[in-house]
């Protein structure tokens, strides 16, 4: 029984490969060089943005498809025909309708007894996102670099094994190598101030509580330079904590919160900061429920403390707050303030 069971459950490569097909995200090719016949799934076309079977396979359709920039990274007609080909390729393709996604292409070569190529076959895979997200987070990390170059200014984050993630330029205008500042960003403040600094924002990083601090850094070329850094919780919508998110800039020149330390400074909005927004603003729970669009309970339980720091309701309920005129401040003892516009 339970051997049946086990066998219905079980997919073949064939199923496997059409329902992967079916999400548009994977197709296979293959070449038999003898007879000259070239095969391609229903994926593969859809891939190349054209319909399954209304044109004929073919390896020189394939290199038409290809962006005029990647062509070189396929292996010409006569190179596979010799069973010369990459391993794998990644390459751009302009449909016919004029959209442009990124394939990685595999390939393989079977060989006859004597050592001869055969045939041709592989896998073609879209990694369109993949690739979009690669060029994204370079361009972040870019702009990252360029801000800190220039104005001092950066934002980080610290995963669970408080290993912090700083672009190079940090390294670069400290003088200090890399790898040790995000282990030990201590390290950059001046040593008669590191001490006391390390303890204060270990404890609220311990608390998982918001964090705020100023100290001096010393420059490669000798500069000093007195710096605010700000660090903040962040939970996921299910109340998993996910580490730490932060903010570092000079004192003399001030710096906009960004949107991803406003999110994690909503966070750290707790009971008693609601219930002093609504003493402000003399509202009832209803009253805020009501703005918010929650329940009167669950703005109990967020008053509370009882749900969770990532919960959505409470990034509703301080949104409302906020468009009656309510701030959240963080102070320079890392404290958080309510006040009123």
């Amino acid at each position: 029984m339970f051997h049946s069971a086990l066998s219905a459950l079980t997919f073949s490569s064939g199923e496997f490969l059409t329902i992967t097909e079916d999400r548009g995200v994977s197709g296979a090719w293959s070449w038999a060089f003898a007879g000259g016949e070239q095969t391609w799934s229903p994926g593969f076309y859809r891939l190349l943005g054209l319909v399954p079977n209304a044109a004929r396979a073919n390896y020189d359709l394939l290199l038409s498809l290809i962006h005029p920039e990647d062509r070189h990274r396929m292996p010409a007609l006569a190179d596979v025909r010799q069973g010369h080909v990459p391993r794998e390729v990644s390459a751009r393709v302009i449909r016919p309708n004029g959209t442009l996604r990124t394939l990685s292409l595999t390939m393989e070569v079977r060989f006859s007894a004597d050592g001869r190529p055969v045939a041709v076959s592989g896998m073609a895979l879209d990694v369109s996102d993949r690739e979009q997200l690669a060029q994204v987070r370079h361009e972040e990390r870019r702009r990252r670099g360029a801000l800190y170059l220039t104005e001092r200014i950066t934002t980080f984050s610290v995963g669970l094994d408080l290993v912090r993630d700083l672009p190079f330029e940090v390294a670069q205008v400290h003088g200090l190598p890399l790898e040790e500042i995000c282990i030990d960003p201590y390290l950059l403040i001046v040593p008669e101030e590191r001490k006391a600094f390390q303890a204060m924002a270990g404890e609220q990083i311990e608390r998982r509580t918001f964090f705020q601090g100023i100290a001096h850094e010393r420059l490669a070329n000798g500069e000093l330079w007195h710096f605010r850094i700000l660090t903040m919780p962040v939970w996921d919508p299910e109340g998993t904590y996910l580490g730490r998110c932060g903010l570092k800039y000079p004192v003399r020149t001030g710096a906009r919160l960004p949107a991803a330390l406003h999110a994690g400074l909503e966070q750290c909005v707790t009971g008693p900061h609601l219930r002093a927004a609504r003493a402000l603003l003399d509202w009832s729970m209803m009253d805020l429920a009501q703005a918010s669009g929650l329940s009167h309970s669950t703005v109990r339980r967020l008053e509370e403390d009882s749900e969770h720091r990532g919960s959505r309701s409470r990034l509703h309920a301080v949104e409302a707050l906020r468009k009656a005129g309510i701030r959240f401040v963080a102070m320079d003892d890392g404290t958080l303030a309510v006040a009123r516009n």
